[in-house]
């Protein structure tokens, strides 16, 4: 008996590593497939929105060069993800060409918004920004860059447009939030429709710039904006680069001005292209560069017009929920005043209780020195008066009292 018993116990020793490491691999061969899965995306384009109703299927892609063939590079640095396009109809026979771009968040969305639009595009009320050009309307909403092309116009065109900007799905969480860094560019003089966000060298150098990829060093978490502005005498380009510290943007301000001849001759291979005024400073983690064809001091002013704001953000949590709402905590004091006066209440009534219930039950036994307590008896000498009966209490009664035992 022992023996087999023995054997058994020696079998169970070794199967029991064998099925804990064939289960551990079954588990991770389960979860594999689901890991392995491309990410699901909505779809960005609708099957219909404004009367407009899509013909065949919308047309789907992960290249950049599908999305533009000239300017893959620039797409890709923007954060591109996907490209969808699909053709519209309405009963009228009227047609529009419809061709979206998803970029990672909104920040890329915005950039090549501000790329492919042109000073002479007017401003339209589409989405969160949008600019048209004849019957080619461009708009952005949340991630998603959309160019709507018209075959022929009507009075209802933008707010068919509005409708599919309704329909366009928008990212989760932080992917929403638009870049700071463009706000801080001055008004005053501005050329409208020339503000470009830069988030690599590839665009950079398509946009041009008074300084190189080189010195703006993109590498060290570089975002930068330009635009045009009016002087006397020409228009000049500021430029803000913004970096993740000031600490980083004070060393890449020392790279410029050691790039940028005191004596104002031209940069050559330096990194800067030099016309007419170059001035830069440092506001916070921002560096700020105006040139070109403009006075010293409009340029100047361009760059006193800049001022770094910081924005602290609170992210501890302030819900409003039972456990921080104060008339629940006022609430609560209450019923915790009102469960201690109770127990209060109780421990009088049982400790008196018990102790008259005592008295009458076991009168003798329960009477000591330590129990005396004074009584005045003011109803028997109330009676006693009233009867003609003078009660002597004795000298030892304090004030008409008498001690009881």
């Amino acid at each position: 008996m022992f023996p087999g018993f023995l054997s058994r116990m020696k079998c169970i020793r070794v199967i029991s590593p064998v099925l804990v490491v064939l289960v551990a691999v079954s588990a991770f061969a389960g979860a594999s497939p689901a890991a392995s899965k491309p990410e699901t995306r909505a779809a960005i384009l609708p099957n219909g929105f404004g009367g407009w109703q899509l013909q065949g299927t919308v047309q789907t892609s992960t290249d950049p060069a599908v999305a533009d063939a000239a300017n893959p590079a620039v797409v890709k640095e923007y954060g591109f993800t996907d490209f969808s396009s699909g053709t519209y109809t309405r009963d009228d026979g009227r047609k529009l060409t419809v061709r979206a771009a998803r970029f990672s968040d909104a920040s890329g969305a915005y950039g090549a918004f501000t790329y492919y639009k042109q000073p002479e595009m007017l401003n339209e009320k589409i989405g969160d920004q949008a600019s048209s050009l004849n019957n080619r309307v461009l708009f952005y909403r949340g991630n998603v860059l959309v160019e709507a092309v018209f075959d022929k116009l009507s009075v209802m065109s933008a707010a068919e447009l509005r409708e599919l900007a309704s329909d366009i799905p928008l990212p989760q969480g932080g992917a929403r939030n638009l870049p700071s860094l463009p706000t801080y560019l001055p008004k005053q003089d501005y050329v409208k429709n020339t503000a470009k966000y830069i988030m690599g060298p590839r665009t950079l150098d398509k946009i041009g710039s008074p300084l190189s990829a080189q010195l703006i060093d993109f590498n060290a978490g570089a975002e930068v904006v330009e635009g045009t502005y009016r002087g006397s005498s020409g228009e000049g380009t500021l430029v803000l680069i913004s970096f993740p510290t000031p600490q980083i943007a004070a060393e890449h301000l020392k790279r410029i001005e050691a790039a940028h001849p005191a004596n104002g001759s031209q940069g050559g291979g330096s990194g800067v292209v030099e016309v007419g005024s170059f001035v830069q400073k440092r506001s916070g983690p921002i560096v700020a560069v105006a040139a070109g064809p403009i006075t010293d001091s409009e340029a100047n002013s361009l760059l006193a017009s800049v001022h770094y704001d910081a924005d602290v953000t609170w992210n501890e949590n302030t819900f409003f929920d039972k456990k921080n709402n104060i008339a629940n905590l006022l609430w609560n004091v209450v019923i915790l005043c009102g469960v201690l006066m109770g127990i209060t209440i109780a421990a009088g009534l049982a400790f008196g209780g018990v102790r008259v219930a005592l008295q009458r039950l076991l009168p003798k036994r329960n009477q000591s020195p330590e129990d005396d307590f004074i009584a005045l008896h003011i109803d028997e000498r109330a009676r006693a008066t009233r009867g003609g009966v003078h009660v002597s209490t004795g000298s030892a009664e304090p004030h008409g009292g008498q001690v009881a035992r």
